[in-house]
C-alpha cells in the first residue's frame, strides 16, 4: 500500500470518526430525543363535525388512525399532520370522509431525519353506524368495541389492526406487512388477508364463511363459530382451537403445523407440503389419510363426516376428544 492511499484511509477515517463524535454530542443535547432533529414539521388540526351523517370513509397516508367512542353527541377529527401532508375532512352524501392531500415536491421526499408519527383521531358518539372503510400505507388502525356498522373494509400497506366493534355484514381487512387481530365480535362474513404478519381471531360469531389467507405468518383461532372455514398459507403454522363450522374446513399450508383443540365440522380437508397435521376433534369421522414421510395415527371410526388430511412431510395423529377422556 502507498503512502498516498494510506493517507486517504486516515483521512477517511478521522472523517467518520469526527462525524460520529458530533452526531454524540448532538444527540446527548438532545437527550437522545429523535424527533428533535427531525426535518418535518408537524401541526395538530381539530374538527368539529356538525353535518349528519351514516357512513365513514377515511383515506390516509402514513399515519395511524384511533376510532374513540365517546358518550356526547358530537363529533370531532383531530389530524396531527405534516404541514405540507394534510387531510380534507368533510361530509358528503351522508358519508364522514377524510382525504390525504399532499403537497409535498419530490425535493420534500429527501430528508434525512424525519422520525414523527403522524396521526388520524375520530371521537364518535358510541352506537351503529353504516359502512365503515379505511385505507393507508402506513400506520395503525384500531376499531374499539362500542361501535358496530354494517359492514368495515381496511386496507393497509404496512401497519397493524385491531377490530373490536362488530359488523352486521361483511368484514375484509388486508395488509401487505403487519399484524391483523379481530377479537369478542359477531360479524355477518369475515375475510382477512396479509402478506407478512400474525392473524389472530378470538371470541367471532361469523353467520357467514371465514377466510383466513398468510403468505408468511402464524394464525391462531379461538372461540370461532362460523358457516365454513377457509384458510391458505405459504409458510406459517395454524392452530385451531374451538372453532367449530356448520359446514366445513378447508386448510392448506405449504410449510407448517395445523393443530386442532377441540374443533369440528361436518367435513374437513387438510393439506400440507410440510408440517405436522395434529390435535382433536370433537365427533366421529371418516378419515381418508395420505403422507409420503410420517406416522398415522386417527381413530379407526365409520361413521360421521369425511376427514381428508394429507402431507408430504410430517405427521398425522387426530383425535376424537369424547373418546380420549
Amino acid at each position: 500500500m502507498n503512502k498516498k492511499m494510506k493517507r486517504w484511509i486516515f483521512a477517511a477515517t478521522a472523517l467518520l470518526l469526527i462525524g460520529g463524535l458530533l452526531f454524540v454530542g448532538v444527540m446527548t443535547v438532545a437527550k437522545w430525543d429523535f424527533s428533535k432533529i427531525s426535518t418535518a414539521k408537524y401541526e395538530t388540526k381539530e374538527y368539529e363535525i356538525e353535518e349528519a351523517y351514516h357512513s365513514i370513509s377515511l383515506s390516509v397516508g402514513t399515519a395511524n388512525v384511533i376510532l374513540v367512542p365517546t358518550d356526547g353527541e358530537e363529533t370531532r377529527v383531530v389530524c396531527y399532520e405534516e404541514k405540507k401532508v394534510t387531510h380534507a375532512v368533510s361530509v358528503e352524501n351522508g358519508t364522514l370522509t377524510v382525504a390525504v392531500q399532499d403537497a409535498r415536491r419530490w425535493y420534500d421526499h429527501i430528508s434525512f431525519f424525519s422520525f414523527g408519527t403522524t396521526s388520524l383521531t375520530v371521537y364518535l358518539p358510541a352506537g351503529a353506524y353504516g359502512a365503515l372503510s379505511v385505507t393507508g400505507k402506513t400506520g395503525d388502525v384500531t376499531i374499539p368495541s362500542d361501535l358496530s356498522f354494517t359492514t368495515v373494509s381496511v386496507a393497509a400497506s404496512t401497519g397493524d389492526v385491531h377490530l373490536a366493534a362488530s359488523a352486521s355484514g361483511e368484514v375484509t381487512l388486508k395488509a401487505s406487512t403487519g399484524n391483523l387481530c379481530v377479537e369478542n365480535v359477531s360479524v355477518g362474513a369475515l375475510t382477512l388477508s396479509v402478506s407478512t404478519g400474525r392473524v389472530t381471531v378470538n371470541g367471532v360469531a361469523c353467520k357467514g364463511d371465514v377466510d383466513v389467507t398468510v403468505s408468511t405468518g402464524k394464525t391462531s383461532l379461538t372461540d370461532v363459530r362460523c358457516k365454513s372455514l377457509a384458510s391458505g398459507g405459504n409458510t406459517g403454522d395454524l392452530h385451531l382451537k374451538n372453532v367449530v363450522a356448520a359446514e366445513g374446513f378447508s386448510l392448506v399450508r405449504s410449510t407448517g403445523d395445523i393443530t386442532f383443540d377441540g374443533c369440528d365440522a361436518a367435513e374437513l380437508l387438510v393439506e400440507t407440503d410440510t408440517g405436522d397435521v395434529t390435535g382433536s376433534l370433537l365427533s366421529d369421522k371418516v378419515f381418508l389419510v395420505s403422507t409420503d414421510t410420517g406416522k398415522k395415527e386417527v381413530p379407526e371410526t365409520v361413521r360421521g363426516g369425511k376427514c381428508k388430511i394429507s402431507t408430504d412431510t410430517g405427521d398425522v395423529r387426530i383425535t376424537i376428544a369424547s373418546q380420549s377422556e
